[in-house]
């Protein structure tokens, strides 16, 4: 679960299965006057768009069921809720939800032309929004490949060190020495620094020299870990 902040309306975003679902329950909020995601779906032209998306997208979908339900769309007395359309047409474009996050979610496709029922400003905002998060999450999930890609041979690297090159009567300021210089070893034949060369030079860096590398980089040094374990033993 994750929100946004759309022209200062909160905007809960869930997955279903691999899919971002978007709130519009949330995002009906931000629209001028008392309305409802029924009134919404009531429309014809909604309803025309979200049967193109199930067909493209969903092979389940009753088009029996879904034919009956767009022929009353757009008459005066024509009002359906997001439950029965689901129950009647198996559709998955929107879903309710109930529960601690609960309201009228949809796939996002579906969730982008919701908000351009809210006003085409809103639409911009939210997909510009949404864009942010997901560079968000993808920089998150760079950055957790990359830690993990460090640690591939790390262990066996300190193994090696802890056995051959660790006499027993050092004390642990001592034995911090010995694993720096080797992680230096490393440090200096992929960057040319030393991991301390590398903090005086980017002070307002977090983290160390490491967790700036190319994943190509930490390839490289997750290798030549496995090489110098093995030169070291």
């Amino acid at each position: 679960m994750a929100k946004i902040k759309v022209k200062q309306t909160e905007v809960t975003i869930i997955k279903i299965g691999d899919e971002d679902y978007i709130c519009l329950t949330d995002m009906i909020k931000a629209k001028d006057g008392g309305f409802f995601v029924t009134d919404w779906l009531r429309n014809r032209n909604t309803m025309e768009y979200l049967g193109i998306w199930e067909k493209i997208y969903n092979s389940d979908f009753n088009y029996g069921e879904f034919a009956i339900i767009k022929s009353c769309a757009g008459l005066n007395s024509f009002k359906i809720s997001v439950k029965e359309f689901v129950e009647r047409t198996n559709a998955i474009s929107i879903q309710a939800k109930t529960g601690r996050y609960g309201g009228t979610y949809a796939h996002k496709d579906i969730a982008f032309e919701f908000a351009m029922w809210i006003s085409p400003e809103f639409k911009i905002y939210i997909v510009k929004e949404f864009q942010r998060l997901k560079e968000e999450e993808q920089k998150q999930l760079g950055w957790s490949a990359k830690r993990e890609l460090s640690k591939i041979n790390y262990h066996i690297h300190t193994d090696a060190i802890k056995q051959n090159l660790v006499p027993p009567e050092l004390t642990p300021q001592q034995i911090s020495y010995i694993y720096a210089d080797e992680a230096d070893v490393l440090n200096v034949a992929m960057f040319g620094k030393t991991a301390k060369q590398w903090r005086d030079a980017n002070p307002d860096f977090k983290g160390n020299i490491r967790d700036y590398a190319t994943i190509n980089e930490l390839i490289c040094l997750s290798n030549m870990e496995n090489l110098n374990a093995v030169f070291i033993d």
